[in-house]
């Protein structure tokens, strides 16, 4: 039997309550499927910025380097700025660990409805492959002049061949495992520099496959095409700030952020993948019982899929879908009355 050591990170606000529920779920799948999860439960959050002035210790990264997988919950809370919860938590441990895929899958899934009016589900199917790890979010700038009329600031862009190169290899490699499709988010009538070194490694990543069919798009015009024909797109890759952007957009038109997950995948397996909802923290409406945990358990199934237990991930997958059919277990933002722990319970028991 496979034994998998998890490093749990509910964060903060609804990421406790999702956590609870998914864990549930997962546990429910590893009993069933003959493996075993061990879970380390972590308090690294703002709550934890607020006592100690760090999201999570400075050893951090070396707790958490012999895990099998880390399974985050959501991070940020009012009186903490959200850079201070991201770049104390977040961006390192994605940096440390080569989390340079960020894998955003969206489906529309059953009993949810669209924004886009008479889109089928078939239509609305399809994955960001999202740079993790450089391009737009960089520390690299700063602030001058402060407070002064002539202030300004400065804030870089990092692209390295390398960088690029792997995470477009990633999607063309990813779209032959599915319809054999890729499109490139790119701004070079814009951006002079990092855009069009962008569009030359993915021309010639292109040419090494000749079985995929490659586009490269403008991501304003791709945004459009996002909402006006999701069908004529499958996998898209982008830049860090694109793919996070194109990502969100992809979830709000195929039924929400709460219902879409996300990975920070480490390809190699060198060192442990990071799993969390595309959804925020959400302190509004924390511990009151009614937050969706479906991103949260679909993430959990995400991680099972890396680990290898693709026969639980899929379980976990078509049980959701029969709790969503169904229709009678769904929390306020799906139009039904149910609670996180009612929802998770019914998915739980869907496994069986």
């Amino acid at each position: 039997m496979n034994d998998y050591r998890i490093a749990s990170i509910p964060g903060d606000g609804i990421g406790v309550d999702v956590t609870v529920e998914a864990r549930k779920v997962l546990d429910a799948a590893a009993a069933k499927h003959g493996f075993s999860l061990a879970w380390n439960e972590f308090d690294w959050s703002c709550e934890r910025y607020t006592k100690a002035g760090a999201m999570m210790p400075d050893d951090g990264v070396d707790q958490l380097a012999a895990f099998d997988g880390i399974f985050l919950g959501a991070v940020g809370f009012p009186g903490v700025p959200d850079h201070v919860s991201l770049w104390g938590l977040l961006i390192p441990l994605r940096r440390a660990f080569q989390q340079y895929v960020n894998l955003r899958p969206v489906r529309l899934l059953p009993g949810t409805t669209s924004v886009l009016a008479g889109r089928s589900a078939e239509e609305l199917e399809m994955v960001i492959v999202r740079e993790n790890s450089e391009g737009e979010y960089s520390a690299i700038g700063g602030r001058h002049n402060t407070g002064r009329p002539d202030e300004f600031v400065l804030q870089e862009s990092v692209f390295t061949r390398v960088g690029v190169e792997r995470i477009i290899r990633y999607a063309f490699e990813l779209a032959r495992t599915r319809s054999g499709r890729v499109t490139s988010a790119t701004k070079s009538n814009g951006l002079i520099h990092s855009m069009p070194f962008w569009d030359e490694i993915f021309a010639e990543v292109a040419a090494g496959y000749p079985d995929v069919r490659a586009e490269q798009c403008h991501v304003d015009a791709l945004a459009a095409r996002m909402v006006q024909a999701p069908e004529r797109l499958d996998v898209v890759v982008g830049s860090n700030l694109f793919g996070d952007i194109l990502s969100d957009l992809a979830a709000a038109v195929t039924g929400g952020l709460g219902m879409a997950p996300s990975g920070n995948i480490n390809p190699s397996g060198e060192y442990p993948s990071m799993f969390e909802a595309v959804h925020g923290s959400a302190p509004d409406i924390a511990g009151q019982g009614i937050a969706n945990p479906v991103a949260q358990i679909l993430a959990g199934a995400m991680m099972l899929e890396h680990l290898g237990e693709t026969v639980a991930a899929q379980a976990i997958r078509t049980a959701v879908d029969e709790v969503l059919t169904a229709g009678t277990e769904l929390t306020p933002d799906l139009g039904g009355t149910a609670t996180t722990t009612r929802l998770g319970t019914a998915v739980t028991k869907a496994l069986h």
